[in-house]
């Protein structure tokens, strides 16, 4: 990072300190989660407001401040950027929130954004969040985004541990990076066991396993959005070891950070090209049950036909002698044959003679 140095010799525009005042102070803004100040890694106060902060920084200008903030206002950061000097363009990030992992420096201050994720047991989904750090040499602010990451827990490792805390905001960003990357952990092991139900549900045929893939797949993406820049990042960290003098503790943590980032990463990218493969295996298996379901309906249908023909055979054998008995059942005076001897015999043979006719075509047609 930087070597620190005095405040006067980096703030632009420097406060005249505070009036006395008897008045009690004013209660901390609501999203001010904590506000604390260290001398040589210890705690020595934590001021109420952002204005108490800023007085007793001045005061004691060999400690460090660090400032947590969730979803601030727009009066609270430019507060913050007056003090500490921030640039314009990391405030207006910092505002507007919905940025990728990135990091980049403004004169002494690095400003860092980090995508922290959780995974949610009951809805088995992914929950993102994101983090905005400014680093100064005596000085960090975290912004949140979201409920993730709970910095609580970091911010008690560190003061469990003052010697590291003592290397000053450099010490605390790192410690930051690793709970974030630590946090991907329970992530990873969410998700691989998501696509495990995922495999087994694909072949149970589940109807709707196709929109599970689909919404896991998103997420794969948003996650690969948060851990690919940070590879960089770390990277770019890692790089400037020599040049800003950083801690030889300080460069061994990082690059145990960047080990585990990088490991995530893979992981992330396995994730995303194993749910690919198991689409593409679930849009085939659900092809051969539409063909499997087509062919079953075009063999009913064949049935079905091959009764129709049956039927129909018959219908037309049993129709010839209905025929002819109706024609000779309608007792005309003047109809031929109609008093000849031989014409109930005759029509008999008739309609014997069409019916047989009539089965043997339908025969030879494998109607019957």
């Amino acid at each position: 990072m930087s070597e620190r140095r005095p405040r006067a010799a980096w703030r632009r525009h420097p406060e005249p300190p505070a009036a006395t005042s008897s008045a009690q102070p004013p209660p901390a803004e609501p999203s001010v989660v904590q506000s604390t100040l260290y001398r040589d890694g210890r705690r020595v106060s934590s001021p109420a407001t952002l204005a108490d902060t800023f007085r007793q920084l001045r005061e004691h200008p060999d400690g460090m401040a660090w400032i947590g903030l969730q979803r601030p206002t727009e009066e609270e950061l430019h507060s913050l950027a007056a003090e500490f000097d921030l640039h314009e363009l990391a405030v207006e990030d910092a505002l507007e929130a919905h940025q990728r992992p990135k990091l980049e420096r403004y004169g002494d201050t690095l400003f860092v954004v980090l995508r922290a994720a959780r995974y949610l047991d009951a809805p088995e989904e992914v929950d993102f969040g994101e983090l905005h750090l400014f680093v100064g040499p005596d000085f960090l602010i975290t912004v949140r985004h979201g409920d993730a990451p709970d910095l609580s827990a970091v911010r008690l490792r560190m003061e469990q541990n003052p010697d590291l805390l003592a290397l000053g905001p450099e010490a605390v960003l790192y410690a930051i990076l690793d709970a974030v990357v630590d946090g991907y952990v329970p992530v990873v092991a969410g998700v691989q066991n998501d696509i495990d139900e995922i495999e087994t549900e694909v072949f149970g045929g589940d109807p709707a396993v196709s929109r599970r893939i689909y919404e896991l797949s998103r997420e794969m993406v948003e996650f690969q959005r948060a851990t690919r820049p940070l590879v960089g990042m770390l990277h770019a960290l890692m790089a400037g070891f020599a040049k800003y003098g950083t801690d030889d503790e300080l460069q061994r943590y990082l690059r145990d950070v960047a080990d585990h980032v990088t490991h995530t990463s893979e992981r992330v990218d396995g994730f995303r090209q194993a749910l690919a493969d198991i689409l593409t295996v679930n849009a085939t298996l659900v092809t051969q049950q539409q063909n499997a379901e087509m062919r079953a309906l075009a063999e009913a249908g064949f049935q079905q036909n091959e009764e129709i023909k049956k039927i129909s055979a018959w219908a037309a054998i049993l129709f010839a002698p209905t025929l002819v008995g109706t024609i000779y059942g309608m007792n005309f005076d003047s109809m031929p044959e109609l008093h000849w001897a031989g014409g109930y015999p005759f029509a008999i043979l008739l309609m014997a003679v069409v019916c047989t006719s009539l089965y043997v075509i339908f025969k030879k047609r494998d109607w019957l």
